[in-house]
């Protein structure tokens, strides 16, 4: 059983990961033009801490995440949910496929997890609609001392500005825009967040 199936029941405790997720949304939501009539994926979507914000501005999300566990929490969460259709599937976002296309891409503090960026990009760039938008955010470079539990499954110590611009510009995003956003203190450490924006061409 993963970290993420082991902690899903008790991870929505931590106030740093609510007030994160609040701040991520809020740039998003700052930063990105969001309709009633839009289709979201959230990907590494955990127990809905991102989609539960965003879900108000939208008609549909759908959360995919590679823990069962994160997944059945989400479910339970968004039952309170009034104003958004929020649907689940258990998948690693690099394997997953669609044959709907989805108006934008959402993800909060997971690439960090991933460790084949480039073929992340691609697959997000095939589940796009044309004009849809990219929102990720997560880690500014750091030196690895953010998971003071340990690094297990943690394959980036944070992303740069150029290396997260040349992935997306390689395939085919236009619009490609890497802003710090927010700054979590933890441990009495600073650690930088981003939000990259992007579009499909």
């Amino acid at each position: 059983m993963s970290r993420f199936d082991k902690e899903a029941k008790n991870w929505d405790r931590s106030y740093l990961r609510q007030k994160n997720a609040f701040q991520i949304a809020k740039a998003i939501l700052d930063r990105v033009t969001l309709d009633k009539g839009m289709t979201l994926l959230d990907f590494g979507a955990g127990t809905g801490l991102l989609t539960q914000h965003i879900s108000p501005f939208v008609k549909e999300i759908l959360a995919v995440d590679n823990s069962l566990n994160m997944l059945k929490e989400l479910e339970k969460n968004s039952k309170s949910w009034k104003e958004c259709i929020v649907s689940t599937i258990k998948s690693d976002i690099l394997d997953f496929k669609s044959d709907k296309k989805f108006d934008g891409i959402i993800s909060s503090m997971t690439i960090h997890h991933i460790k084949d960026i480039d073929k992340l990009f691609k697959n997000l760039y095939l589940l796009l609609k044309k004009g849809g938008f990219l929102a990720i955010a997560d880690l500014m470079p750091e030196d690895g001392s953010f998971h003071s539990r340990g690094n297990e499954d943690v394959f980036h110590f944070g992303f740069s500005k150029e290396f997260l611009e040349d992935i997306a510009t390689k395939n085919g995003f236009i619009d490609i825009k890497y802003e710090k956003i927010y700054t979590i203190e933890k441990e009495q450490r600073d650690f930088d967040i981003f939000l990259l924006t992007a579009k499909k061409d």
